[in-house]
């Protein structure tokens, strides 16, 4: 059953992945709010298609309560590495309850268990605020995105080398962040997804393999690098201090040791198609880059 014209906050509109979900919404005739930290963002998350902006942050308590007054639902992901990030999820969740919100939807992490891993534990306070409420909430546990291989495109297609800080032999799961955004959309509009938690994959890939596609759509042979993790930071110049690069460095040292599992089926299903492929999406950069050249 769907719902007539919801209106939809979306926090981060303005932000890479969190941008992905408001078309998604529109076509589903959802009104969406925006909730941007920066002013300048207004006019940019208008052109996104937001038929309302607020301006607020999350660690303002009275700014979310403005943001949530009068919404049907609360799409929500964290900002990455951040310390506070469970506290600023958690406020959330709670100024949409006391609100009368009644779909909140969570991108959290896949694993989100992996205690050991500070970035997924960070999302378990958030979660387990969720279900101490009376919202419809959906939990999203997408794996890593296929998203950050896009950031990494131009040197890949200039050096003809992807590297990454961890062994081209070790497996990752990883999901187009526009099915996990279509899978959110459903959610928000739709009943059948209310109090489901969804491990959101599309496959799993060693670098060895995700280089021998890139040959294939590339025409050109590109070769899977292994790089220490301070250059590879360096060279991705990452908009992150210290403390949030020495999570990550963790994050990539777990990958190395156990790689990063995930299954496809619920994304399938939830999605009702099969879901977006690794092979697709870099045949879509490929070509992107044909049409460049």
């Amino acid at each position: 059953m769907r719902a007539l014209n919801p209106t939809v906050l979306v926090v981060g509109a303005t932000g890479r992945f969190a941008g992905l979900i408001m078309p998604q919404l529109i076509r589903r005739n959802a009104s969406v709010r925006a909730l941007v930290r920066d002013p300048a963002n207004a006019e940019k998350a208008r052109r996104l298609g937001a038929s309302e902006v607020v301006t607020g942050d999350l660690r303002n308590a009275q700014s979310l309560e403005n943001a949530v007054e009068g919404v049907d639902g609360v799409f929500h992901i964290g900002p990455a590495f951040a310390p506070d990030e469970a506290a600023m999820g958690i406020a959330m969740v709670e100024a949409a309850a006391r609100a009368g919100v009644r779909k909140f939807v969570f991108s959290s992490v896949i694993q989100p268990t992996n205690t050991r891993l500070k970035n997924h534990a960070s999302k378990v306070p958030v979660e387990d605020a969720l279900y101490s409420t009376n919202m419809e909430y959906t939990i999203l546990h997408p794996a890593n995105f296929m998203q950050n291989i896009a950031a990494a495109w131009p040197a890949i297609v200039r050096d003809g080398v992807f590297s990454e800080p961890f062994p081209k032999t070790a497996k990752l799961a990883r999901v187009d962040y526009r099915d996990v955004a279509e899978v959110a959309a459903i959610a928000l509009t739709e009943a059948g997804l209310s109090y489901a938690t969804l491990e959101l994959c599309a496959g799993m890939h060693s670098r060895e393999e995700i280089v021998s596609m890139m040959s294939e759509e590339l025409g050109r042979p590109i070769s899977a690098g292994e790089t220490a993790f301070g250059e590879w930071a360096a060279n991705a110049r990452l908009p992150y201090d210290d403390r949030q690069l020495q999570m990550l460095a963790k994050v990539h040292d777990h990958y190395a040791r156990y790689g990063l599992g995930g299954n496809s089926l619920t994304l399938r299903a939830a999605l009702g198609r099969e879901p977006r492929s690794l092979r697709s999406f870099i045949r879509e950069l490929a070509l992107q880059t044909a049409q460049k050249a």
